[in-house]
Formats: C-alpha cells, sequence, structure tokens
C-alpha cells in the first residue's frame, strides 16, 4: 500500500510534470475503478491541471473546475508515461495531457532538472492502474456534493509530516486517541499518511513494541515516537528521491530496516526479528530492543 513516503515522492513529480497541461482526453477503461459519470469524466477535457498535492493516503488533482481523489488502497499505482508507450495490464483510468509553455514556479526543488521530466511541449499520459480495482478514483465536480470516503476533514488528523505539526500539538492529539502503538500509528484520524510498513519502522526507531498501549507510554517515549515519526518519514523521502523515478508505479521498501525482514537479524541489537501475520497484514518487531 502507498504511504506518505511513497505519495510525497509521486506527488512532487507529477505536479512538477503535469501542472500547467490542459486534459486533451479522459478515458477508463476498468469504469468500476471510477466514482462518477461518463459525462463528467468527458467533461475533464479541456480543463488545465493546476496543481497535484498529496492529503494523508490520496492524490488530489486540481483542475481549473473539478478535482479528482485517488485513493490507490493495496494495489493501485500511478503511472507517467508518453502516450506511444504500451499502457500496462489492468488500466483502470488515463488523463491524457498536452504540452505547455513552462512548467510550474513552485515544483519541488529536487525535481528541477530531471531528466525523467516530460518536455514541455510533449505530450504525457497519466495512468491509474489497479489489477484488483480496489482503489478508486473520485470525480468532483465543481458545485457538486460528492463524499470521498476516508478524505472528510473529520477523518484526517494532520499529515504525519506537517510542520504544523509539532511536538507539542502530537502531545495534546496523542492523549485522545488510545489503543495499542501500531493501530495508533496507523489510525488516520490521529496523523494521516502512515501504513503497515512505515509503523513498523517508527516503533522500530523509537524502541517501542507495536503491542503497547498508548497508556503506557511514558512522557520522554511519547516525545521519543514523534522524533522517530519525523526521522523515518524524512529519511524515506530522501531515499525514495533517489531511486523510484522515472518508474513511479514501483514501491521501493528493500531499504527498510525491519519490515517484512522477520527471521532476520536486528540492524540495531542483532536478535532475531518476529514477525506476525494478522488479516493479511505483517507486523515486524525486535523482542531485544524494542520495549
Amino acid at each position: 500500500m502507498p504511504e506518505l513516503p511513497d505519495l510525497a515522492i509521486l506527488t512532487d513529480a507529477l505536479h512538477a510534470a503535469l501542472a500547467g497541461r490542459a486534459v486533451t482526453a479522459a478515458a477508463a477503461p476498468a469504469p468500476l475503478a471510477v466514482r462518477g459519470t461518463p459525462a463528467e469524466l468527458a467533461g475533464l477535457d479541456g480543463q488545465r491541471l493546476n496543481a497535484v498535492r498529496r492529503r494523508g493516503k490520496f492524490v488530489w488533482l486540481y483542475l481549473e473546475r473539478d478535482r479528482i481523489a485517488i485513493n490507490p488502497m493495496l494495489t493501485g499505482r500511478l503511472q507517467l508515461a508518453p502516450p506511444d508507450r504500451p499502457r500496462p495490464p489492468a488500466t483502470a483510468v488515463v488523463l491524457a495531457f498536452g504540452g505547455r509553455h513552462e512548467g510550474p514556479a513552485d515544483a519541488a526543488a529536487w525535481t528541477h532538472g530531471a531528466p525523467w521530466l516530460p518536455l514541455d511541449d510533449a505530450a504525457a499520459e497519466l495512468r491509474y492502474r489497479d489489477p484488483t480495482q480496489m482503489g478508486k478514483v473520485y470525480l468532483v465536480p465543481a458545485g457538486l456534493v460528492r463524499a470521498v470516503p476516508g478524505a472528510a476533514e473529520g477523518e484526517l488528523g494532520p499529515d504525519a509530516d506537517d510542520p504544523a505539526l509539532t511536538l507539542e500539538v502530537w502531545r495534546a492529539r496523542i492523549r485522545d486517541h488510545p489503543g495499542e502503538l501500531k493501530n495508533l500509528l496507523r489510525n488516520q484520524a490521529f496523523v494521516a499518511g502512515i501504513g503497515n510498513a512505515y509503523s513498523d519502522e517508527i516503533l522500530h526507531a523509537a524502541g517501542l513494541l507495536p503491542y503497547r498501549k498508548r497508556a503506557s507510554l511514558a512522557a520522554e517515549e511519547v516525545d521519543e515516537l514523534y522524533r522517530a515519526t519525523r526521522t523515518v518519514l524524512g529519511d524515506a523521502v530522501a531515499v525514495l528521491r533517489e531511486r523510484v523515478p522515472p518508474t513511479f508505479e514501483k514501491q521501493v521498501r528493500d531499504f527498510l530496516a525491519v519490515h517484512n525482514r522477520g527471521g532476520g537479524q536486528c540492524p540495531r541489537c542483532g536478535t532475531r526479528l518476529t514477525e506476525v501475520t494478522a488479516g493479511g497484514s505483517a507486523t515486524t518487531y525486535c523482542r531485544g530492543c524494542q520495549r
């Protein structure tokens, strides 16, 4: 499942590559992935894309008039490609874009001069692929109230990398969210953007067991969990900037310290890592140095 670091890289790249271009065609080869009507999809044609942003685990496309929300969930992936490149199997939605005069002034610094960026006068396609159609693409036309499940402000806490999420705000928010630590980090109403893989990484970095109760944390452990969250996510973004482009549909996780490495050695203390699978999701942790 794409998480905050994956989507941060993706949205930076898509904004740099596509903002300022106009939609020249919109198609849904797998219409079950779309929440919206064929007329609403056709209505995207001609609208200029102003921005691509991330909120939690959602990718938002802001057009001149309408908006699009993409929730990839477990199996959805996005591809940036020239129109003549064959579309991958299970392509569900395609947005074709024309050329532009110049890229957006607010493109992320790390994208400047990137060799994978399409030339401004060249066409490009954004393709959403999902073999299970578990993820969804929500069309939100201007003036229409359409719910995007999981994306309402009441359902999303601050993004885990939001500068406004200070240590003081973290301390206040965590008091209102009980339960086990792994579930807490994955609770999008607490902080948004963290999923199964990075919750394991954050808890390992903080030295905390995933099944500990939030109420059992000492004040210094609450603070360490905050620091680990910031550090792990920031370090992952830096790695992914180097390793993901131009294949943004690829999910790179081989650099993670513990997640999905059950049976291997803890990189910090050498203890054999424990892995528990429940509901199709693996939790990996170290009994030696996580408390």
